[in-house]
Parts: C-alpha cells; sequence; structure tokens
C-alpha cells in the first residue's frame, strides 16, 4: 500500500497542512508534543513525500540512478560511460552517487533516489542491505544489478565470467613457466566477485597439478596498509615467481612493492592483473591484463532498467554474463 500524505495525517491525528508545513520545517504555529508526534507516524510509516511539482502529469520522471561502490577505481568511469551513453540514447537522465562501501550510505542513496521519484536504479551493491534489495524488488521498483550477484533477488543481473578472468590469468602464468603464483585478493566476505576470482585460481591450479598445499593466496584488507602487508609476505615467500592480481588498485600497490624489494618484472616475478587501465599498456614492463567489458556492462545495465520502466509488464528476469578477454604484455613474462 502506497502511504500517502491522508494517511499519515489521520494517524497523527492532524490536518494535511499540519503535516505539511512539518515536512517543510515549518513548526512556527505547532506544539512540540504535535510536531513530535507526526514526526514518529512518518518514520513508524516509512513516509517519503514526493519530490517534485504536483502537477507533473506522467508518473515518470525520465530520470534514473546509479548506485556504485568505490568510485576511486578508474574501471567505474569506464561502466558509467556505458550508462550514459544508453540514457542519452534513450531520453534519459542519470543520477550518480557512490556509496564507498558503506551500507548506511548505499540506504541513505536509495531513499534518495526514491524521494525524487526516480523511476528506477542501477547498482553495485554492498551486498549488506539484503532487506532492502528484497523489499525494492517485492514493490516492483524497476533495479537491475550489476558486477555482484545478490543471493536470491528476483530482479536484472548484469555481471561478469570472473572465474574464466581468473583461469586465463592463473593459466597463462603457469604456461609461461612459473611454479610459485600467488593470487593477491582485497577480503570482503559480502561479495560475490572475489571469491570467484579466487575460485578461479583455485581451479585452474589444481588442474595442472598443485593441490591446496601448493595455493597461496593474500588476503588484504583494502583499508590496511597493503604495501606494508604485501612486502612482508613476498619477503616470508621469496620463492614466488608470479602474482595474479584481482584489482588494478590492488596492482599498483604490488607493483611499487616488488620495485622497493628490488626485484626485477617480469624476470624475478611476473604479474597479471585484474582490468584493462589505460595506464596498462604505458607501464614498464607493460602490464598483461584481464580486460572486463566495462562499457557494455554500464549500457546493457541501463538498457534494461528504462526497458522494464517502460513495460506494462514486468519483462522475465535476466542474469546476463559477461566474458573477459586476456590481454598478453611483457609483465607476465611471456617468452
Amino acid at each position: 500500500m502506497k502511504i500517502t500524505i491522508d494517511i499519515v495525517a489521520k494517524k497523527a491525528g492532524v490536518s494535511k497542512t499540519t503535516v505539511s508545513r512539518i515536512l517543510n520545517g515549518n513548526f512556527a504555529h505547532t506544539k512540540d508534543e504535535t510536531k513530535n508526534r507526526v514526526l514518529r507516524v512518518i518514520k513508524e510509516l516509512d513516509y517519503r513525500p514526493n519530490a517534485l511539482a504536483k502537477g507533473l502529469k506522467s508518473s515518470h520522471t525520465n530520470v534514473i540512478g546509479i548506485v556504485l561502490s568505490n568510485l576511486q577505481n578508474p574501471f567505474w568511469i569506464t561502466v558509467l560511460d556505458g550508462v550514459e551513453a544508453a540514457c542519452q540514447s534513450l531520453g534519459y537522465n542519470l543520477m550518480i552517487s557512490n556509496s564507498a562501501e558503506q551500507p548506511e550510505m548505499e540506504v541513505q542513496y536509495i531513499r534518495e533516489f526514491q524521494t525524487r521519484q526516480l523511476d528506477g536504479i542501477v547498482i553495485n551493491p554492498t551486498v549488506r542491505n539484503l532487506a532492502l534489495y528484497h523489499k525494492l524488488a517485492d514493490s516492483k521498483f524497476p533495479m537491475v544489478v550489476i558486477n555482484r550477484r545478490v543471493p536470491e533477488l528476483n530482479v536484472h543481473h548484469v555481471i561478469m565470467n570472473n572465474m574464466k578472468g581468473a583461469s586465463l590469468a592463473t593459466q597463462q602464468l603457469l604456461s609461461n613457466g612459473r611454479k610459485k603464483v600467488a593470487a593477491f585478493v582485497y577480503g570482503n566476505a559480502f561479495v560475490s566477485t572475489w571469491k570467484e576470482r579466487v575460485d578461479g585460481y583455485r581451479s585452474v591450479m589444481q588442474a595442472n597439478g598443485y593441490g591446496p598445499e601448493d595455493w597461496r593466496i593474500l588476503e588484504l584488507d583494502q583499508r590496511g596498509d597493503v604495501q606494508v602487508e604485501i612486502s612482508r609476505y613476498l619477503r616470508c615467500h621469496p620463492e614466488t615467481d608470479a602474482i595474479f592480481s584481482t584489482n588494478n588498485m590492488l596492482t599498483l600497490e604490488a607493483i611499487e612493492v616488488v620495485k622497493e624489494l628490488g626485484l626485477r618484472m617480469p624476470e624475478d616475478i611476473a604479474i597479471v592483473s585484474y582490468d584493462e587501465m589505460i595506464w596498462a599498456k604505458h607501464l614498464d614492463p607493460p602490464l598483461t591484463t584481464i580486460m572486463q567489458p566495462g562499457y557494455k556492462m554500464g549500457y546493457l545495465a541501463a538498457q534494461m532498467l528504462i526497458k522494464t520502466i517502460k513495460a506494462k509488464r514486468k519483462p522475465r528476469v535476466e542474469t546476463v554474463v559477461l566474458e573477459p578477454e586476456l590481454i598478453v604484455r611483457k609483465s607476465c613474462g611471456v617468452k
């Protein structure tokens, strides 16, 4: 049931005018007891007023929102380019927000988008607000999830084949004669991408005759001193001759440590990195990468969302899985 100002007024025992004044911050002619009662009812009913003009004729605003998890990662600029291109071609505008992996901020942005009556959202979720995601889906609020899987959520997903990407990276290093291959990951128990990449690493290692005792997985806290942890690991495991880095930002940290330790790349230690960034080919040596079609992810997600918004009936839920590509350069030790 849609909560209206009439329902709020009735439950609080006041007029619609009083509720409207309180919502607008005008408390001059309202007793504190009345104000507090109305605010309590607003919170209990989770009432969000329409922030658009009441005279708006259409129920659509032609605006969608995107909630990203980390705008510091340049991969997401590529995704945004795709989202914006789809919006422009289909006559929609875009509002952008960044949760910075904070579940509280994610809730705040989603609520704000609803208050502003956006038609729908694309979200790279923190995956820590499951009840809210399911509530949105159950209320048929248009939503497309990108990059990360949300368990049992009945909405469109556009994701990457992370196991394949990790498999390509690990196999490339093994095929180049490396035997002590380490996988570096940013640990996050809520996120499917890093788990899938680690699973891809394990699968290829095992297929090449390396058992669990040979797996070298360094799980790092993104909020900690990453370079210190990488340096400690490589000093304790000097036999490591290759690194599969599951994140482009993590790769830069690892390369810095390799240089500080006086190791040569790829002679002493080879590296394959997730994400093809504009700077990858300009490094010395040029960096071997796993390219993810970020632009395509963004374009398809926005396209699917807008199609859902315009549909008279809710379309069948789809999960689109995009394929990665290995770009071989000198850092992997290729002969």
